[in-house]
């Protein structure tokens, strides 16, 4: 039974993945160079915020039990976009980190292997 709820739910996964746009546009920010965008992106989540108040408001009127997906949808997608806003910010320093290291020890080496070719005096028997 575990076994098939597993399955289940990573075919689901896969499928949201490849269909969803607001899984696009994280894969997207989730890149390299643009993760600057992960704090703007976190906008996103006011519209759909307001989509499952609105919702939510209309089902305390009496609308459709169906909205409650759609009030669903629209907090699981404000989370998704809430949180990628720290999590681009950390992956962002940890980029820029790594980068900065690398650009040490590549000054390391340029300045290592300068000094080891130092100029033959004029004096110096082969």
């Amino acid at each position: 039974m575990i076994r098939l709820i597993w399955s289940f739910s990573a075919h689901i996964r896969c499928y949201l993945r490849r269909y969803m746009p607001t899984s696009w546009l994280l894969d997207a920010i989730r890149r390299r160079r643009n993760l600057k965008w992960g704090i703007p992106a976190m906008l996103l989540a006011v519209p759909y915020l307001l989509i499952a108040s609105i919702c939510t408001n209309a089902l305390a009127d009496g609308a459709p039990s169906w909205l409650h997906l759609v009030v669903l949808w629209a907090v699981w997608n404000a989370l998704k976009f809430t949180i990628m806003g720290p999590v681009s910010l950390i992956l962002l320093i940890h980029a820029r980190t790594q980068e900065a290291i690398a650009r040490h020890r590549n000054r390391q080496a340029t300045c290592d292997s300068s000094q080891s070719q130092a100029p033959m005096t004029a004096g110096a028997v082969r």
